[in-house]
């Protein structure tokens, strides 16, 4: 018998994979046998999970979100490449925000060398975005040209009012492209709902909307537009250069439990641990733990998390037996202190594997 330990990141603090060896070493040190499968929802963090899940990663050189290059990672499975906008030109690529001049060209770059790879599938992560590019940034990579009426530009949130044209849009042939996000917000809402998070100013907010309103204009060719669809504004837009392209958009945490295999983990188990970095409110509409804790039924499902204001009645009402946030084993904030992080997380396994220790035999977990 076992526990799978199925967490997500610990944004700010600890990777999914980090959190999972944590807890996984806390139950061992308790006796428990624990199984690890870190696990993402299309956000940053997507390409590490499924490397754990035995993914195999790709090395490519691309321009991060100040056009700086920097070497990034995809995975590749030989028939699916998962490409992640946060480890290519995201906001940690950035010494300092830069919301007028951010751009997506660096995911373009990536998602080009993972179709020449021979990728039949491209799933397209689009969390820790650092622009308001529209995805212009992305489309330029892949070979779409840009005409400014006058001296070229590089497509940004604060240079997409000043196109006149676009042309050579690309085609990607037969390459099936998922964007796998629960972000439902359309296009013209994402400077105004994500601008400020990037350092936007509201005059520049103001900016960045009327060049989303343009973009998406030029980019309609006569067709309905699709600004209004849930979920093209997430990415500062790039969710909306991804329709462009024809992909579809599938809920980020059902598709990557998919991906990575969690209904074989949980083949032999007798409980599951789950977790991120925050539980509140927002949980219920398709977060992780959540979606972790309906497939997993009837199982137990625990959380180990970073904090959580919600009451024993909502942790329950989410399908979790029990939660336990490390906050609350420690006098100091463990949110931005890695270290403080990954000891309170074996701290709560072992509390976890305490309440499991008269069941479950001892071993020791299995590293992804």
């Amino acid at each position: 018998m076992r526990v799978l330990v199925a967490p997500d990141k610990f944004k700010g603090s600890l990777s999914a994979r980090e959190v999972a060896e944590a807890v996984g070493a806390g139950l061992a040190a308790a006796g428990i046998t624990a199984s690890l499968l870190p696990v993402a929802d299309g956000g940053d963090g997507s390409v590490d999970a499924a490397l754990c899940a035995g993914f195999t990663a790709h090395p490519v050189r691309v321009h991060g979100a100040d056009g700086r290059l920097r070497d990034s990672v995809f995975a590749f499975d030989g028939t699916t490449a998962v490409v992640e906008v946060a480890n290519t030109c995201g906001l940690s690529t950035l010494d300092e925000l830069a919301p007028m001049t951010a751009s997506s060209h660096g995911f373009g770059e990536a998602v080009a060398v993972a179709v020449a790879a021979g990728a039949g599938r491209v799933v397209l992560c689009l969390g820790g975005s650092a622009g308001t590019d529209g995805g212009a940034g992305m489309l330029s990579a892949l070979g779409a040209r840009f005409d400014f009426g006058g001296p070229r530009l590089s497509p940004a949130g604060g240079t997409l009012s000043r196109i006149a044209a676009i042309s050579a849009l690309p085609d990607l042939g037969d390459v099936e492209l998922v964007v796998a996000t629960d972000v439902a917000t359309p296009l013209l809402d994402a400077a105004a709902v994500f601008g400020p998070q990037k350092g936007a100013t509201p005059d520049q907010v103001g900016e960045l909307e009327a060049g989303l309103a343009h973009f998406a204009r030029l980019l309609s060719d006569g067709s309905p537009s699709l600004a209004d669809e849930p979920g093209t504004g997430a990415a500062g837009g790039l969710g909306f250069a991804c329709r462009r392209l024809g992909a579809r958009r599938v809920a980020g945490a059902e598709f990557f439990l998919d991906l990575l295999g969690f209904d074989r983990a949980l083949e032999g188990c007798a409980a599951v641990i789950t977790g991120e970095g925050r539980l509140d409110g927002q949980t219920s509409a398709g977060k992780l733990p959540a979606v972790v804790a309906a497939r997993a039924a009837p199982l137990p499902v625990y959380a180990i998390v970073g904090q959580s204001p919600l009451t024993e009645g909502e942790q329950h009402r989410l399908g979790l037996r029990h939660v336990l946030a490390i906050a609350d084993l420690s006098d100091t904030d463990p949110s931005r202190d890695a270290a403080l992080s990954r000891r309170l997380c074996e701290e709560a396994g072992k509390l976890l594997g305490r309440k499991f220790s008269s069941t479950f035999p001892q071993d020791r977990p299995r590293s992804c």
